[in-house]
């Protein structure tokens, strides 16, 4: 049965999607095709959230066919209107083989690529999908915005014909904009889990040797944040839980902040004036590579943030058996953490019941079992129903028999 061709359109190469698009491609019922707008994430580049140049060290473009398109007003920093990509029309029409695509999916929907890439498959009169990860109370708009994005969504919804929601939160926004009857497939945003559980329990073997780089004893526990060091993260939010809790868990935590940005000096400073030297460690970014070894020596993750999309740092947290404390303004708290379960939601911004949160989690034996219950809830979130959930939705929205899918 032939192959359904299916094309992906992303503004550069993601290091949380690689993966996924290895999968995809190594599926025998997709021909999968990825057009990036841009490249510069395959170098070293300035990120201005980190503050830091940033170089992945994880393969970003091997395992599956694609393409860096032509583009004008390049740039090292995209936007919504840079660089602006060339081609979308030859390339869909091209297809494979000089078969023209079965469905294009595209990352997006509110830049100048996407829009480009959705009129040209429209043109061809091939099918569009469409992924994001937005919901309804990510961030504050006015009337009139509100009012001009509704306005918007009736043009999109005339380019698409069914989207792929990331988690309920997701889904939500997507009925509300486009209402009941219109295409929505939960396609959960997911990380590699079994590469998190298994580089963690292959951290222990070297656990020692971290603890011991750090000054770490080994006997108390370790709360773990990994995240920008930028204002809406909130991590000097969680430095003050911390500092309440400290004397009050009867084993003395230590805080480990992982990550760089604009908050790093105001840390710095608050952990001197708290003479909280000792308890607290800032140790700049560390690629995705590296966060294995910290998951492994800490007892729970922290991600204390506002306006925070999804969180895919949960994932992975909850891949290597961390119980997480999410604030309720980050996007993945629906799906994932379950209170008292494996982990806690507290309303942003509250540092006292963020503090309460913790002395829950490091109560006697308590991590153990939530990062047990983490294992256990993030083994149904996964590239499997990931690639399910594409595939429903290629049937449903392809112009040919899909039966090979």
């Amino acid at each position: 049965m032939e192959k359904v061709r299916l094309a992906y359109v992303v503004s550069h190469p993601i290091q949380y999607q690689a993966e996924l698009l290895r999968r995809i491609a190594a599926d025998p019922a997709i021909d999968l095709r990825v057009f990036f707008c841009s490249d510069f994430s395959l170098r070293s580049y300035q990120d201005k959230g980190f503050g830091v140049a940033v170089a992945w060290d994880v393969p970003l473009t091997e395992g599956y066919a694609s393409t860096v398109l032509p583009r004008w007003r390049d740039t090292h920093s995209p936007s919504p209107t840079r660089p602006i990509a060339r081609g979308f029309f030859r390339a869909f029409l091209r297809g494979v083989d000089s078969k023209p695509f079965d469905a294009v999916w595209v990352h997006g929907y509110s830049t100048v690529n996407a829009l480009h890439a959705m009129l040209a498959a429209k043109a061809l009169g091939i099918p569009v999908l469409v992924r994001t990860d937005s919901w309804l109370g990510e961030r504050l708009r006015t009337t009139a915005k509100l009012h001009q994005k509704k306005l918007f969504f009736r043009l999109l919804s005339t380019l698409i014909q069914g989207v792929l929601a990331v988690g309920q939160r997701n889904f939500a926004y997507w009925k509300h904009y486009f209402g009941e009857e219109f295409p929505i497939f939960l396609m959960p945003y997911a990380v590699d889990n079994e590469y998190f559980a298994k580089r963690t329990e292959d951290a222990a073997a070297t656990r020692g040797e971290l603890q011991t780089a750090l000054q770490l004893n080994p006997e108390r526990p370790v709360i773990l944040y990994a995240s920008k060091l930028i204002k809406r993260k909130n991590a000097d939010q969680l430095l003050e839980a911390f500092l309440q809790l400290r004397n009050v868990v009867q084993s003395r935590p230590y805080l480990l902040f992982i990550g760089d940005g604009e908050l790093h000096e105001s840390l710095v400073h608050r952990v001197a004036e708290a003479n909280a030297e000792d308890d607290v460690r800032l140790l700049g970014f560390r690629n995705q590579s590296e966060l294995p070894r910290f998951f492994d020596l800490s007892d729970v993750f922290v991600l204390p943030a506002r306006h925070e999309a999804y969180g895919l740092i949960v994932n992975e947290a909850m891949a290597a058996g961390l119980p997480v404390i999410v604030s309720d303004d980050v996007g993945c708290a629906d799906d994932l953490v379950r209170n008292r379960e494996n982990g806690f939601v507290y309303p942003v911004g509250n540092v006292e019941a963020l503090r309460d949160a913790l002395i829950a989690v490091l109560a006697p034996g308590e991590a153990e079992r939530m990062g047990a219950d983490s294992r256990s809830i993030i083994e149904k979130w996964s590239f499997t129903e990931d690639i399910a959930a594409l595939k429903t939705a290629l049937r449903q929205v392809a112009h040919k028999s899909m039966e090979s899918v």
